[in-house]
C-alpha cells in the first residue's frame, strides 16, 4: 500500500515476542486479517494485540510515535463507557523487523467494515455519546498540532487538488472540485479546539448487535477542530441515523458542514490511493463521497440548527 512498505513475516513476529517478552512464549500468536493501512496486526493469546508499523521511518521517530500513541490511549481509557485499547508494552527492533512495535489489549467485536451499522439509529446514538465523551476531555491548554486533519481546511488545498487530479478516470471530478471550492471557505467561527479521536472510520469502530462495542486506533487523540470527529456521520451512517447523530450532538449548521468537508478531504484520498492495494478502503471512500454529495448543496440554515 505504501512505498517501501515493511514486510512483517509471522515467524519474525513469533521470534520477537518470545525473545523480548518470555512470559508470553506459551501464548499462541496469529496474524489478523485487517483492512487497516498503518499496522500489521497479530493476536497474542486471547487478551493482547501486537501492532507492527508498515511504513518505514527512523527508529527514534517510530519510538516517539508509539510512545505518543500509548500516552493518548491512556488519556482516553475509561473516559467513555465504550472500550478502547489499553497500552501494554513497546517492543524493540530485531532480526527481520527494523522498528519498534507496540502491544495493547485486544477488544472483542466486529469492525464496522464487516458488520455495517449504517442503518442503526441506536448505533448513531452510541457514536454521538462517544464523540461527546471525547470532547469533554480537558485539552489542558493544548491546541491542534498542525499535523494531519483538524486545523484549517484551506491547508489541504494541495492534497485535495492531487486527489482530484488522480481521480479523473475514477470519479466525476468537476462537481467535486466545485464542492471543495465552497467547503474550503467554511470558517471556524471562533470555535476553540476540542479533543477528537481523529480517525472515526469503519475500520476503527467495533460493532456488536448493531451497537457500538468499542473504538480502535486511538493514538491520534488530540485537540482539533470540534467538527473533525463528525466525519463519522458520513463514513458510518445513512441519512436517518446521521440526523439522529447530529441532533444528539446539537451541531449547528457551520460545524456540521465543516464535518462534511473533513469527510470529503479524507474520502477523496481513499478512492484513488487504495484503488489497487486496499479495495475495501477505496470502496469506503466512494461510499462516503456518495453520502456527502447526496446532501449537497446544503439547504438554508435551519432555525434550530439540528435538522
Amino acid at each position: 500500500m505504501h512505498d517501501g512498505q515493511l514486510a512483517v513475516p509471522f515467524d519474525v513476529v513469533r521470534e520477537l515476542v518470545d525473545a523480548q517478552f518470555p512470559e508470553w512464549r506459551s501464548l499462541p500468536v496469529r496474524r489478523i486479517a485487517s483492512q487497516g493501512t498503518v499496522n500489521a496486526i497479530f493476536r497474542i493469546g486471547d487478551r493482547l494485540t501486537a501492532r507492527f508499523p508498515l511504513e518505514p521511518r527512523e527508529v527514534d521517530a517510530a519510538r516517539d510515535w508509539l510512545e505518543r500513541e500509548a500516552e493518548a490511549a491512556r488519556e482516553l481509557l475509561g473516559r467513555t463507557r465504550f472500550p478502547t485499547p489499553e497500552p501494554v508494552a513497546i517492543g524493540e527492533p530485531g532480526d527481520g523487523y527494523p522498528l519498534p512495535w507496540s502491544v495493547q489489549t485486544w477488544l472483542p467485536g466486529v469492525v464496522a467494515t464487516d458488520s455495517d451499522p449504517g442503518e442503526s439509529v441506536a448505533f448513531a446514538h452510541d457514536l454521538a455519546e462517544f464523540v461527546r465523551g471525547v470532547r469533554a476531555i480537558d485539552t489542558r491548554g493544548r491546541t491542534f498540532s498542525g499535523q494531519g486533519r483538524g486545523g484549517e481546511l484551506p491547508a489541504h488545498d494541495e492534497w485535495v487538488e492531487t486527489c482530484l487530479r488522480r481521480s479523473e478516470t475514477l470519479l466525476d471530478v468537476p462537481p467535486l472540485r466545485r464542492m471543495w471550492e465552497v467547503m474550503r471557505e467554511l470558517p471556524r467561527g471562533g470555535a476553540p479546539d476540542l479533543m477528537n479521536h481523529g480517525d472515526l472510520i469503519p475500520g476503527n469502530v467495533l460493532v456488536s448487535d448493531g451497537r457500538l462495542a468499542g473504538v480502535l486506533d486511538v493514538g491520534g487523540l488530540g485537540p482539533a477542530d470540534p467538527a473533525l470527529d463528525l466525519v463519522s456521520a458520513w463514513h458510518l451512517l445513512e441519512r436517518e441515523p446521521r440526523q439522529a447523530f447530529r441532533q444528539q450532538l446539537g451541531c449547528d449548521d457551520l460545524e456540521w458542514e465543516r464535518g462534511r468537508a473533513w469527510a470529503f478531504q479524507q474520502a477523496m484520498g481513499l478512492v484513488w490511493y487504495y484503488q489497487q492495494t486496499n479495495p475495501t478502503m477505496s470502496r469506503m471512500g466512494r461510499r462516503t463521497l456518495a453520502r456527502i454529495t447526496a446532501g449537497w448543496p446544503p439547504g438554508p440554515p435551519a432555525s434550530t440548527g439540528t435538522t
